[in-house]
């Protein structure tokens, strides 16, 4: 018997431009019904190049963002001022416009070692509205998402659906710097789950995860994910 398809959904879109006004459509109304429903909302954001477009059109949608907190998928260790930040570049996109009154929750803190600040982060990020109301995710070329590298030193510990941490560090020779990430559990426990990507490289890497026993880190989303993965892809 085949094994059954991973679940999601795809969105295709002509141009970036459609795909940033559909998603940030998309997320703003799930964002509505969150404040609606609990009276605040949680959404996790990517960094790259790829989300930036989104982030600004998402900025100017009518919503309370006031009862929105913003928090990072993952994060380089790097500081805000760095130009590698993802913080720096949520707040430059992002928390602009209306979206300038959201509550912004970052991963990096000022440590000496990525694992220390990924400690603290876990301990400080307990306290936000979990479970998330949305998740939005990128994908590299490798296959990774977040910061779930393939070769990722114990990437089975940050694919492991039943931890219990909300954030780890990553030790990865493709990733650079050391990072922090948010948790495979944290993720696909969303509400809405979303994976932006764009090109068609980007695509033909997406249809090799989606096949019978992928082993690409972006697969274990989907494996696990509460709600089907809507992927929201233009060429």
């Amino acid at each position: 018997m085949l094994a059954a398809a991973p679940k999601h959904h795809l969105n295709r879109f002509a141009s970036s431009r459609e795909l940033a006004d559909a998603l940030a459509d998309t997320v703003s109304d799930r964002l509505r019904a969150a404040i609606s429903h609990r009276g605040k909302a949680l959404i996790a954001v990517s960094g790259g190049t790829t989300p930036g477009l989104f982030f600004r059109t998402l900025s100017s949608r009518d919503l309370d963002w006031a009862k929105v907190t913003v928090t990072l998928v993952d994060e380089r260790f790097v500081p805000a001022s760095s130009p590698r930040s993802n913080a720096a570049l949520v707040a430059e996109n992002l928390l602009q416009n209306n979206a300038a009154a959201a509550n912004f929750a970052g991963l990096y803190r000022p440590t000496e070692t990525a694992e220390e600040a990924a400690s603290q982060a876990d301990d400080e990020l307990q306290a936000l509205a979990w479970p998330l109301d949305v998740a939005i995710l990128g994908m590299g070329g490798d296959g990774h998402t977040a910061s779930f590298f393939p070769d990722a030193e114990g990437l089975d510990r940050l694919l492991d659906p039943s931890s219990d941490r909300t954030v780890l560090p990553v030790s990865a020779p493709s990733a650079g710097e050391p990072r922090l990430t948010m948790t495979l559990p944290r993720l696909a426990g969303a509400g809405f789950v979303a994976l932006h990507i764009e090109g068609n490289a980007k695509r033909d890497v997406l249809d090799k995860a989606l096949q019978p026993g992928s082993h690409l880190p972006v697969r274990a989303v989907f494996d696990h994910s509460r709600q089907p993965v809507e992927i929201f892809w233009a060429p």
